[in-house]
Order: C-alpha cells, then sequence, then structure tokens
C-alpha cells in the first residue's frame, strides 16, 4: 500500500515513522504548508514533496494519512472521498460539529477504507481493560473513571485556536467512554481556571469534570487537568458488579526502591510521545489490516462524530450549567 502524509509536524514525524515500520505500507510522499518542514520529513524518508493535487490525482497512491492542521481535516476528507482513496485522518474530523456531519454524510458512499485516529484505543493496556471487560472478567461494567492530566499546559496561543480542551484535549477520553461503556444519554459538566489565568482570560478551562449517564444507569466520569508537575498521568479504571479493572500509569522505569525511610518507585512518562509510541504503531497496522480486508476498520468516522458530539454537549453543558441529552440530531446516527 503506497501511502502518502499530509502534515509533517510532530504528529506527522510519529506516523511517517509508523508507516515505515509496517512492510506493507509504504510512505511515498508528503506534503505540508511548511515547505522546511516537508522537506525535511522527505529527506529522512528518502520520498517526495508533492503538492495536495499531485497527491490526490496518482492512481498509483493507494491512501492518504491526514496529520495536518484541524482545519484542513473536512477538507482533506472530502478530497480523498472524491480521489478514490483509502483515508486515515487524525482526530477530530473538524471543530464543528455540523460541519463533521457533513463529512460523515459524504464518506458513507465511500467504499474504501476510512479511520479516524484515536490512538488509546490502542494503548496495550487500555485495550486489555476493553478485552477483559468484554469478557466478563469483573461481571457488569458499572462504573467507569478516566484519569487525563497533562504535565503543563500549551502556549496561550495555542488554546485560542483548538476548540477548548472539551473538543481538543478530552476528546480522546469522550473516544475512551465509548469505546468501553459505549455512548451515554446525557453529559454534564464542571470546568476551572486554576492552572494559568490567561487561558481563562482566553475562555477556555484548564481544569475539568465531566459525568456521563447511560440509560442503564451505568456512570462515567472524566477528569482533565492541564497541570500535573509528576508526569503524563493516563488511567483507566472500571467498577463491575464482581471486581475491578485499572490500567495504571507507564512509568519511566520498574525499578522501586525500598528502604527503612518508605518505598519510592519512578515517576509517569513525561509527554504523549513516549506514552503512546506503542499504541500508533498498532493503530497504523489495523489500518493496513483494514485495507488489506484482515479486519474492519475500528475507529470509524462515526466514532469520530461521536466524541466530537459529546465535546460539543460537554461544553454547552458547562455554559449553561446543565446536563445537556445526547440524541440522534447531536451525532447524526
Amino acid at each position: 500500500m503506497k501511502v502518502a502524509l499530509f502534515g509533517a509536524g510532530r504528529i506527522g514525524k510519529v506516523h511517517a515513522a509508523s508507516i515505515k515500520m509496517d512492510p506493507r505500507s509504504e510512505l511515498v510522499a508528503v506534503t505540508d504548508v511548511m515547505t522546511e518542514a516537508a522537506e525535511a520529513l522527505a529527506k529522512e524518508h528518502g520520498i517526495a514533496v508533492r503538492s495536495p493535487q499531485e497527491i490526490l490525482d496518482d492512481p498509483s497512491i493507494d491512501a492518504i494519512l491526514i496529520a495536518s492542521s484541524t482545519n484542513t481535516h473536512a477538507d482533506l476528507v472530502e478530497a480523498g472521498v472524491k480521489a478514490g482513496k483509502a483515508i486515515f485522518c487524525e482526530k477530530p474530523i473538524d471543530l464543528s460539529l455540523e460541519r463533521a456531519l457533513q463529512v460523515r454524510a459524504i464518506a458513507a458512499s465511500h467504499d474504501r477504507p476510512m479511520m479516524m485516529g484515536f490512538n488509546r484505543r490502542f494503548d496495550p493496556n487500555f485495550a486489555a481493560v476493553k478485552a477483559a471487560l468484554d469478557a466478563g472478567d469483573v461481571g457488569k461494567g458499572e462504573l467507569l473513571s478516566v484519569t487525563s492530566y497533562d504535565p503543563a499546559p500549551p502556549p496561550v496561543s495555542y488554546i485560542k485556536v483548538s476548540g477548548g480542551l472539551y473538543r481538543d484535549m478530552m476528546i480522546h477520553d469522550f473516544d475512551m467512554c465509548a469505546f468501553l461503556f459505549g455512548m451515554p444519554v446525557s453529559v454534564m459538566a464542571h470546568g476551572s481556571c486554576l492552572v494559568d489565568p490567561e487561558i481563562g482570560a482566553a475562555g477556555d478551562v484548564d481544569t475539568a469534570v465531566v459525568v456521563l449517564t447511560y440509560a442503564d444507569g451505568r456512570l462515567a466520569t472524566i477528569r482533565n487537568s492541564r497541570r500535573a508537575l509528576y508526569g503524563y498521568d493516563q488511567r483507566v479504571e472500571v467498577l463491575g458488579s464482581k471486581g475491578t479493572l485499572a490500567a495504571e500509569n507507564v512509568v519511566e522505569n520498574t525499578v522501586v526502591t525500598t528502604t527503612e525511610a518508605g518505598v519510592v518507585s519512578a515517576k509517569p512518562v513525561y509527554f504523549f510521545l513516549e506514552r503512546y509510541m506503542r499504541a500508533y504503531e498498532i493503530e497504523w497496522r489495523a489500518f493496513v489490516d483494514a485495507f488489506v480486508g484482515v479486519s474492519p476498520v475500528p475507529a470509524s468516522i462515526q466514532d469520530g462524530v461521536n466524541a466530537l458530539a459529546l465535546a460539543e454537549a460537554a461544553h454547552r453543558s458547562f455554559l449553561e450549567g446543565r446536563p445537556i441529552e445526547i440524541t440522534s440530531a447531536l451525532t447524526g446516527a
């Protein structure tokens, strides 16, 4: 499978490495509005820098991987559909739920694999929780807790164009809740600005808790913070009718020092690249599996719409101070 990469930034570099690691896929071209970044990545991987239209018009290119800025995703997915390409698109489809629903409608008639980039589904630890939950190891899941704390906030310039914490940071956690428990019937969000007052001045929050309620009474909670000085805190816990499943943090090393002063172990790894690099590799392999017909796409465009719908509902809940019902009008399903 010949692949062209849209976006040569930080995530683009991660995906380029993943493409190269699967012998069934070949990275052949890259494009980016930042010419220097595209040229540097092309030189590193021995590939060509081409324009977006050249890539879309080339029948020898089987698939496109969209890792460019969020505001380009929807248009590139539509262009990829028209060009008959298999499509892998990083989250989110768009910051606008209305626009994402338009893309979903266009994608419905596409006969090539289309996959959303929710890499945390492919983290071996979270995937093991999913497998154990589905197998009934702890009975029926009743309470889900997802924790996601960043070590430090991003620049305020990023916050201003990110769509806000619920759409940008928490969207991964909304997808994790949908992955493990399915779609809820309502969302209630709370948020504060405790880390950086400039984030609040930009109209966003940096600390948030969301409660998702399910039709059968199950509950899920998501906790987000832009500040955890000890590292990148990523945990999932499920309380079931017969026990508990928990995926703990990945730490810098497994050494535990025990003395009369106490017990000391390593901190969580500091950044998402260290934490999820393996997940990116497995995610790409799953996309190639779908392309060659081994298995279906494991994270669909509808999954992307669902996560964005939950983020939109959380944002509205925060602004209005009330639970927001999750309806088919929001998800298009």
